[in-house]
């Protein structure tokens, strides 16, 4: 963890567990490790990596124009597979690629990850796999995909085992996205915009018509 840290802060690559399987982290706040992490996905900035925190009071933090329905996702599946999108904070100094001012942010469920978001703050975590494969579910898996351009590789045993693949594709425990961003202006809908590992009936049984019909 001291070796994490400490690659957090000079701008580098860590792997992380989480709760849902392996990330790629770089500090959310310092553009070249950005560039790293994109790079080393062989991502362009049009895919911008999602945001990682350490508690709920962070959200507010990030992001502006919380609405209820979020609010209340987050306070019953967080920390958890549950990522919500949402209209970044204009007073942040941060560049994650090209967001449109948006910002994708959960909090995992991984004591490992917790700590180090409670030492480093905010890191940018894409899933640990180089683009167009499946995301890293162990240490060993994501090694062999990220090699030399990851600092440290932090092990945390098989990730994703708390929950039942139930997402877009088969055998993946990626977690839920939920985009908020278009809440003012689509009647106070939120959408799926990626099914994970919270069903679409976990949400609905939370939020209700707040959630946009599969067709939407």
């Amino acid at each position: 963890m001291r070796l994490a840290r400490s690659a957090i802060g000079r701008g580098a690559l860590v792997v992380i567990p989480t709760d849902t399987v392996y990330g790629l982290a770089a500090d959310a706040f310092n553009p070249e490790a950005v560039q790293k992490l994109l790079d080393a996905k062989g991502r362009g900035r049009q895919s911008p990596p999602p945001v990682l925190i350490p508690g709920i009071p962070t959200l507010d933090a990030l992001a502006q124009d919380v609405p209820e329905p979020v609010r209340a996702l987050v306070a019953e599946f967080w920390p958890g597979g549950l990522t919500v999108v949402l209209t970044a904070q204009s007073s942040l100094v941060w560049d994650l690629g090209e967001t449109q001012g948006t910002v994708a942010l959960r909090m995992p469920r991984n004591q490992v990850a917790l700590d180090l978001l409670a030492e480093t703050g905010p890191l940018a975590v894409s899933s640990a796999n180089t683009s167009g494969l499946p995301s890293a579910i162990d240490v060993i898996g994501a090694e062999e995909m990220l090699g030399i351009s990851v600092a440290v590789y932090l092990d945390g045993g098989v990730a994703g085992l708390d929950y039942e693949p139930i997402g877009d594709r088969a055998g993946d425990t990626s977690s839920t996205i939920v985009d908020a961003t278009g809440f003012a202006t689509n009647g106070g809908k939120l959408v799926i915009v990626r099914n994970g590992v919270i069903s679409r009936a976990a949400i609905e049984a939370v939020i209700g018509d707040a959630l946009a019909p599969v067709d939407v």
